[in-house]
């Protein structure tokens, strides 16, 4: 007799519903990001609308004090920005400048926050507060103590340099110079900016689990394999952070290049877009054309940040 086997159903699984409590608590976030959603809005949102709609007029002097009236010239001030040589020397020196700022942060924030994981609390301590304080130096300050420790007469560098043998560094102006000028600001921002690289990345070192490090060394993974194979993943979200937040700050920067090269250095030769902006504006008074150079540079710095986020997402899983 024959035995005949029953198929076996396998239940289909079931699909539950998404939980009311996820749908409240996203209202209730949204609610509480609110208020501050709606202060960046009113600070930020009104200004951007008003540059680009001054950079769409023959904006001047007589303009803005109501002698003359306004012209509307559409795209006529991008047209004479992007028809100037100058412009795209100066876009040049922005992002070589730039890019030299934010990777020399990087790297100087991201080795000392490795030097402070392996001090004693003492050396640490002291390594922050230095770190901190330099941090804390309001730019105007600290360009100032730059420009005394590199004077061509009395700074302490040409004299410290000079009693090492080198004679040819007395009487040097660090500031004539085109690559030197940009050198000795790029040092000062990079001076005033790695701090907060540093806390950030030695914030994310010490939340990393003992157990995965030790996990690691006992595959035989060497200090080196370690942290490129195991520590720097973990800490790619802070350094995205961190990168984004430096490319913000150090293609803007203005008050270093303004203070330590006279206001752009001979001839123009160090002037960046934030400072280019500002000659034309204020120093030329055309107001619509230093307009347009606002919503270049931001949209510029927005498209980097874009492109930045972009290949982030696409080299490593987000959860």
């Amino acid at each position: 007799m024959a035995i005949q086997e029953r198929p076996v159903t396998i239940p289909a699984p079931r699909i539950t519903p998404k939980p009311r409590r996820i749908r409240r608590d996203t209202v209730a976030a949204w609610l509480y990001l609110a208020p501050a959603g709606i202060l960046l809005a009113a600070v930020l949102v009104y200004p951007i609308y008003q540059i680009v709609l001054i950079s769409f007029y023959d904006y001047g002097q007589a303009q803005a004090t109501g002698a003359a009236p306004l012209e509307f010239i559409g795209f006529g001030n991008y047209r004479e920005l992007l028809a100037d040589s100058q412009f795209w020397i100066v876009l040049a020196n922005t992002f070589g400048f730039g890019a030299v700022c934010v990777v020399g942060g990087l790297v100087v924030g991201t080795a000392l926050a490795v030097l402070a994981t392996r001090v004693r609390a003492v050396p640490r301590m002291l390594l922050f507060l230095a770190a901190l304080g330099a941090w804390a130096t309001p730019a105007m300050a600290g360009s100032y103590v730059w420009l005394f420790l590199f004077d061509a007469d009395f700074g302490v560098v040409n004299e410290a340099l000079s009693g090492l043998g080198f004679r040819s560094m007395d009487g040097h102006s660090w500031t004539f110079g085109t690559l030197s000028a940009f050198g000795l600001v790029a040092a000062e921002v990079i001076w005033c900016s790695f701090p907060f690289v540093m806390v950030t990345m030695y914030a994310g070192i010490k939340a990393i689990p003992e157990e995965v490090l030790e996990a690691a060394a006992l595959d035989g993974a060497s200090a080196w394999r370690a942290a490129r194979s195991v520590i720097l993943p973990m800490l790619r979200p802070l350094l995205l952070i961190a990168t984004i937040q430096s490319i913000i700050w150090d293609f803007k920067v203005f008050t270093q290049i303004y203070v330590m090269t006279n206001g752009g250095g001979v001839a123009g030769r160090n002037l960046v877009l934030n400072v280019y902006a500002y000659q034309k504006a204020f120093a030329g008074q055309e107001y619509g054309l230093g307009s347009a150079i606002g919503v270049l540079m931001t949209l510029l710095l927005l498209s980097i940040t874009g492109l930045y986020v972009r290949s982030q997402r696409r080299s490593t899983p987000w959860q």
